[in-house]
């Protein structure tokens, strides 16, 4: 497995850059590789790379931690210095330059998966034995992705999800909010790693991935949907019934309707239980039949001998 980028080589930022300049970066990059806008099949993975960088980085904590440990950051124990980090690890890995000058140390090849008990063992034993006064340590935290369908997204609910981790796979159980979106964390308190010494468990954050579908697209909490529409629907206008995540909405097609309008919905898209809901597109997509009778291609004819329309020179 490739190791893992750097995150402010993925957002294309100095180590030093402000908040500002992060954000900045990651609006950029996420108007050109999100998949609804990008339709290469690597742009999910890179956005989602995107978002997991900019994440961490726009957080001030998680980003000092992130410059301390690199993408150890989550899984080394609070207390930890980054000195001690270093030598612990100096065994499995070497040193290379750090943020602001300094140096840190690595393990070659992909880091995920290490026990950072068996990794920390020795220097909280000579804690233990008066070299270095640890005390108790609190567990680490730990990290997992949990898929979700869009309706699952939408109507939130008690769920149990298999997850693999360094000491092999469990099952936890987790209430979903409703109107989570992807990239969303969950946390899970004290289903992380076990603390020593009597120290609390660290903490488990679910990260939600919301699985692509064929009928709904996402862009934050809006949704947009394919309103399938025939010529005579659009051109006289009418009622249509629609399939949306939380139900049947209908929608009111206006007469004149082009295929690629976008009929809008308020507050049909995910809900935010924190404001408000995003809302529902309805786009439309003007079809025509593949075969027709004696009868529709007369009709057609007729049309057509009879209109002045012309879509190439407009209305």
């Amino acid at each position: 497995m490739a190791p893992r980028r750097d995150f402010y080589e993925v957002l294309g930022v100095a180590r030093d850059a402000s908040a500002e300049e992060i954000q900045r970066a990651y609006r950029k990059l996420a108007r050109t590789y999100h998949p609804d806008v990008n339709k290469d099949p690597s742009a999910e993975e890179q956005f989602k790379e995107i978002s997991e960088a900019y994440d961490v980085l726009s957080n001030p904590e998680t980003r000092r931690r992130y410059d301390a440990f690199g993408h150890d950051y989550r899984s080394v124990p609070e207390g930890v210095s980054p000195e001690d980090f270093a030598r612990a690890r100096a065994g499995g890995g070497g040193r290379r330059a750090g943020p602001g000058g300094t140096s840190e140390w690595y393990v070659s090849g992909d880091d995920v998966g290490i026990d950072f008990d068996d990794l920390f063992g020795d220097v909280f034993a000579r804690g233990r034995r008066g070299t270095r006064g640890w005390g108790a340590i609190p567990g680490a935290d730990q990290e997992s992705e949990i898929e979700l369908t869009v309706e699952e997204a939408y109507r939130g609910g008690h769920r149990a999800f298999t997850i693999s981790g360094p000491g092999g796979s469990r099952t936890v159980e987790v209430d979903i909010p409703a109107g989570v979106t992807d990239g969303q964390r969950i946390r899970l308190r004290g289903q992380g790693g076990h603390g020593t010494g009597g120290a609390p468990s660290g903490d488990l954050y679910l990260v939600v991935r919301i699985a692509s579908d064929r009928r709904y697209r996402l862009d934050g909490r809006d949704i947009t949907v394919d309103l399938p529409l025939t010529p005579w629907e659009a051109a006289l206008g009418t009622a249509v019934a629609l399939d949306t995540p939380g139900g049947e909405a209908k929608v009111r097609v206006p007469a004149g309707t082009s295929s690629g309008k976008r009929l809008r919905l308020r507050g049909r898209g995910l809900p935010n239980p924190r404001g408000a809901a995003g809302d529902l597109y309805a786009e439309a997509r003007i079809m025509v039949p593949r075969t027709l009778t004696d009868e529709e291609r007369a009709l057609f004819e007729q049309l057509a001998a009879t209109s002045t329309f012309d879509p190439r020179r407009g209305p």
